[in-house]
């Protein structure tokens, strides 16, 4: 199927970044033709309403901004322009209520992603969006025209801008695989490897402590001062607490070959209540029991001293005690990019003007594929809206004026 016809403009990715993109476009009178590769659209989005839609961050604006590290230059004038308190607006005008939670995440009151998705793509379709499912894009014909693979085969069509919200290579099940790295490669654009984000990590635990402590969690427990949770997996470690770390700890790896942490498994215990507890006479105590009765260290945490410490180092209290504070665990490779959370890197802020890449004027980009990444928290999805919210208002300034944009 062929279609040669100037029209409007493609949103090629229907996650959060595309939709909104497409929304401030089509309230601007512009036809919007939205392509995703799956069967419908979000299905990312869906996937991580399912334990809680996160929705974005309560914090003070200037702490919220932090949390994109090195990037937080470069997304300000994106999120000055859609903060958070304007996204939690945005999603009351679709009916849904919010709260913020004891964490200060905020989240639908029904705390699901669905009720949100529907009412949104109920509104878009009334503002006439065209949404084109089972097009995974393919990239540019030879005359310049966006290659689809269909169910009915490859069929090619022509706009006048195009949005690319593709997103980066995590989940990759879900439509995300990062296979937009070659295509914009080959036509001069910059781009910045993809690699994990708020991933696990591996590490080297002994057959009996993976087989025996696999799944289980560590509550309560902190390193560097953070204090958070986290699980043990059969092959290293992941959970909140290691995601929130995650960027530092896969470049340390990148540059080191590997990063050893050092959990303090009784975050709220100072070492020195911690050695005079364990100065106690044991009697004819095991230590394991000792350490239940005493500062009730049990189970999953005992395991860990088992790996670290020798038979005569366990049964030293004042070794024991500052192992506690500082139990060391070297990771050394971060799990693989498709079951991270998100993926860092992607499309150089130095190779777009605006959300416009530099090298191809009329093609926009948004969300996950520029080079940024942030902790969970509401952070991701805060900024792959505001992302397309600016990508949609570009892509307008460009539709009026091609030539002044390019």
């Amino acid at each position: 199927m062929e279609s040669n016809q100037l029209q409007g403009v493609a949103v090629i990715g229907g996650g959060p970044a595309g939709l909104m993109a497409a929304e401030v476009l089509a309230a601007a009178g512009v036809r919007v033709d939205v392509y995703d590769a799956m069967p419908s659209v979000g299905r990312k989005f869906l996937l991580a309403g399912r334990g809680g839609m996160n929705i974005t961050h309560s914090e003070p604006y200037e702490a919220f901004m932090a949390r994109y590290g090195s990037r937080a230059g470069a997304l300000r004038p994106m999120l000055d322009a859609f903060k958070p308190d304007d996204l939690r607006a945005w999603v009351h005008g679709l009916g849904i209520d919010t709260f913020v939670g004891t964490s200060g995440r905020v989240f639908p009151t029904e705390m699901k992603a669905a009720p949100m998705l529907r009412a949104w793509l109920h509104r878009l379709r009334e503002s006439g969006v065209h949404f084109h499912q089972r097009h995974r894009w393919l990239g540019w014909s030879a005359d310049g025209a966006l290659r689809f693979e269909t169910p009915e085969g490859e069929r090619t069509a022509r706009h006048g801008a195009v949005l690319l919200a593709l997103g980066g290579a995590s989940w990759a099940r879900l439509g995300s695989d990062g296979a937009w790295q070659a295509l914009l490669a080959e036509r001069g654009v910059e781009v910045a490897p993809l690699v994990p984000a708020n991933c696990g990590f591996d590490t080297s635990w002994s057959a009996h402590f993976s087989e025996r402590y696999a799944g289980q969690p560590l509550t309560t427990v902190a390193i560097g001062g953070r204090k958070g949770q986290m699980v043990v997996t059969a092959t290293g470690v992941e959970g909140s607490l290691i995601y929130a770390l995650s960027a530092g700890i896969r470049d340390r790896i990148a540059a080191q070959g590997s990063a050893t942490i050092e959990l303090d498994l009784l975050p709220d215990w100072p070492l020195a209540r911690l050695q005079q507890e364990l100065s106690h006479p044991r009697g004819s105590r095991s230590m394991s029991s000792f350490l239940q009765s005493r500062v009730h260290i049990k189970g999953v945490k005992t395991g860990l001293l088992h790996e670290v410490l020798d038979k005569e180092a366990f049964h030293d209290p004042q070794r024991v005690a500052a192992t506690l504070k500082a139990l060391p665990v070297t990771l050394r490779a971060p799990r693989p990019i498709d079951e991270a959370i998100s993926s860092a890197g992607g499309v150089r802020f130095e190779a777009v003007d605006g959300t416009m890449l530099k090298a191809m004027p009329g093609v926009f980009v948004a969300g996950e594929m520029l080079d940024w990444e942030a902790p969970t928290g509401g952070y991701l999805l805060t900024a792959c809206f505001a992302s397309g919210l600016a990508a949609g208002k570009d892509m307008l300034r460009y539709l009026m004026n091609p030539a002044d944009a390019a």
